[in-house]
């Protein structure tokens, strides 16, 4: 038992203690995580900034995200509800952990975190008053599962002239640490060249280890290596880009962490902010991407390697240049230009045309400039901020439905049906004349007509090597394409210079025609390819219109034919036939035709091999007495999508599925769904993710949270 005058000086301790620092709140409590609104003084002064935060104590093995979560996950979010006149300053980030889970990588807090902000009170609070504070937290803790969470914390400080240092003083003080601040690197300079970022800089002290935390997201992929290389004094770092890059990326923000970052300080670790600017990369580097691969490490020093993967890579531009010149849509005008000039070599014809030589060196010019200018184009689409190259255009409805029609056409020419620029015996068209004439303009108009043929026979062909080009600094687009362009006019330049080899030539005759007639089938075979693709763009009226489009042109292609060869009346029928081709095309391409297909491949993904789950259709299936397998789960679940991408995608699993003729349902949880929570907390659950496998007999079995091949086909083996 306690003296009375003992008690009264353990009572008058307690009221002191309280009195002295604050009226501090229980924490709360909630699924492996502790939480705990907390101030750095004990006391809040009016008028004085006071620094408070949510205090976050995860359970072993749990942990919460950061503000940029990575590859899942959903970052901690704090609102503040204050007093009236009181303000909060943005929420303070303590540098983050990475989280590898399978192969993603997360950044966040495991054991014990501090979010803070800094308050300012009004500077008219009563001194010996006393203000409640609280604030509300959502966060989302992961181990195996992840489980949303939140609380409503609250915190009382009497208001005092002066405030000295509270109970979680010196947590406070480590976390401040661990908060980067910004900083300005020396010479820092960020490089992205295809799908790799390289950000260089001055090394500062002796740090010997770096890495990068993105403050952005979507910006880099966060489980991609981050190899780092040293020129003399220069820290080469490099990242690989988020695929596709976003149009507006053009700075590098994140945290750079040196060591390890702040806990490392007495070995010199450190961490800043920092934000450069993107610039697209050197042609050296460039160059050496091709090469080496999108994937691969930038090389230490672009320098010694820069000449000779430079060089292979206009190497591999001059064969593909080579290659086009066997293209079927190239092919026929080249061999009637060939053709014509075999006429033009009749000895009487010396005197007034000009030397062979001047027409192989103006059907370069005309080949060359044309694909400047179609880098030219392209470079201009990029500055205007449109990230695309070659292969951008076929996800235009237009575009395919354009080069559709135009292969259609081609193919009909071939088979006689018209004559336009490429001319036989049949034809007398003023274009099929003027690339048949023994001027050097003739051959000049030539060069641009084959490229302009030539650009569709790309796509296919050399998609690669043109959204390599066009994704580059401007003098390695140009490089580039003029090189494809000189390999494409050497075959016809070297048959020029030397004309002998003319005379090794066959004579036109009927093989001419025959071969003609049989390059217009792979026309048609392209355009079934394009028709596919359209198919994926537009909604099947759209495709249907496209069709009937594709019989218009037939017809004007037959009209014209008649017309060209003396019929009269029969141009206004091609004509008509061809502009209501053109607006059948322009309203099968519209908006809606394309928000149609949009949507019906949602439908698709609806009725695809997976089903959305719902109680309901749970009850039916079982009823019929069919095996079920539910996958509950999250989009930013990081379990749930390893095991997506791991297990249940994965060949051997899927092929189980369908001997065993599963129902498979899934229920996504991403956005709170109360049906889903009630069907969680029925297994006992209160997160994701949670696979469950129903017999159809009226059993089911859980299978764990870390899925495995042999764990999904074991429990299908007992069906």
């Amino acid at each position: 038992m306690l003296k009375r005058s003992n008690f009264w000086l353990v009572s008058l301790a307690f009221v002191f203690l309280a009195h002295g620092t604050g009226a501090a709140a229980q924490p709360v409590r909630t699924d492996n995580v502790e939480a705990e609104l907390v101030a750095a003084t004990d006391a809040i002064v009016p008028g004085q900034p006071l620094v408070a935060g949510v205090r976050l104590k995860h359970d072993e093995h749990w942990h919460t995200y950061w503000q940029v979560p990575g590859d899942s996950g959903l970052p901690t979010r704090i609102q503040w509800k204050l007093p009236p006149g009181w303000t909060a300053g943005p929420l303070e980030w303590p540098l983050p952990e990475r989280l590898p889970v399978g192969p993603l990588m997360n950044f966040g807090y495991e054991g014990e975190v501090l979010l803070f902000a800094t308050l300012t009170p009004p500077p008219n609070l009563a001194a010996g008053s006393k203000v409640g504070l609280a604030a509300h937290g959502d966060w989302l803790i992961c181990k195996d599962v992840c489980i949303p969470g939140g609380a409503d914390l609250k915190l009382e400080l009497p208001v005092r002239d002066a405030a000295g240092p509270g109970r979680r003083a010196a947590l406070f003080a480590s976390m401040r640490a661990r908060v980067p601040a910004r900083i300005q690197l020396e010479n820092a300079e960020a490089l992205i060249e295809s799908s790799r970022i390289r950000l260089s800089f001055v090394r500062a002290g002796d740090a010997k280890r770096f890495e990068f935390f993105p403050l952005e997201e979507g910006r880099i992929e966060p489980a991609a290596k981050q190899p780092v290389r040293r020129e003399g004094d220069r820290v080469l770092l490099s990242l690989t880009a988020a695929q596709p890059v976003a149009a507006d990326f053009n700075h590098l923000k994140g945290v750079l962490v040196a060591d390890g970052g702040p806990a490392n300080a007495d070995r010199g670790g450190w961490a800043g902010v920092i934000d450069v600017p993107l610039k697209a990369g050197s042609v050296a580097a460039t160059a050496a991407a091709i090469t080496t691969g999108l994937a691969s490490a930038v090389p230490e020093t672009t320098a010694d390697i820069a000449p000779v993967t430079f060089w292979v890579a206009l190497v591999g531009a001059f064969i593909g240049g080579l290659i086009l010149n066997l293209m079927p849509c190239v092919f026929p005008v080249l061999t009637l230009k060939l053709l014509s000039l075999l006429q033009h070599r009749r000895a009487d014809d010396h005197a007034a045309a000009p030397p062979l030589v001047v027409h192989g060196a103006a059907f370069t010019g005309g080949v060359v400039i044309s694909f400047v200018l179609l880098a030219a184009l392209m470079i201009g689409l990029r500055a205007s901020g449109a990230q695309l190259g070659w292969g951008f255009q076929l996800q235009s409805p237009w575009v395919i439905a354009s080069l559709t029609a135009l292969f259609f056409l081609i193919g009909l020419n071939l088979l006689g049906a018209f004559e336009f620029a490429i001319g036989s015996g049949l034809a007398s068209s003023r274009t099929a004349q003027g690339l048949q004439n023994d001027r050097a303009t003739g051959s000049f108009w030539t060069g641009v007509l084959a490229v302009i043929v030539a650009a569709p026979c790309t796509a296919p062909f050399m998609g690669a090597a043109l959204g390599y080009a066009v994704t580059q600094s401007a003098p390695v687009a140009i490089a580039v394409f003029a090189t494809l362009g000189a390999g494409m006019a050497t075959p016809y330049l070297l048959l020029t210079l030397f004309p002998q080899v003319l005379a090794r030539l066959p004579r036109p005759g009927a093989w001419m025609e025959r071969l003609k007639q049989l390059l217009a089938f792979p026309m048609f075979a392209t355009c079934v390819w394009l028709a596919w693709v359209l198919s994926q763009q537009i909604d099947e009226n759209g495709l249907a219109v496209t069709l009937g489009a594709l019989v218009l042109l037939g017809m004007a292609a037959w009209a014209l034919g008649l017309a060209q060869r003396g019929a009269r009346g029969f141009r206004w029928v091609a004509a008509g036939a061809a502009a209501c081709a053109v607006y059948a095309l322009i309203a099968a391409t519209a908006q809606g035709a394309v928000e149609a297909a949009q949507s019906a491949r949602a439908r698709g993904a609806t009725n695809s091999a997976w089903q959305p789950w719902s109680p309901a259709a749970l009850e039916r299936e079982l009823a019929a007495g069919k095996a079920v397998f539910v996958d509950f789960t999250a989009a930013w679940c990081v379990t749930c999508q390893a095991n997506k991408r791991l297990v249940l995608n994965s060949g051997a699993v899927t092929r189980a599925f369908a001997d065993k003729q599963v129902i498979l349902m899934r229920a996504d949880w991403t956005n709170r769904d109360p049906a889903i929570t009630q069907e969680l907390a029925r297994f006992k659950r209160n997160g994701v993710p949670l696979y469950v496998l129903y017999d159809g007999r009226g059993g089911a079995q859980i299978l764990p949270e870390l899925l495995s091949d042999n764990a999904v086909l074991k429990a299908l083996a007992t069906l």
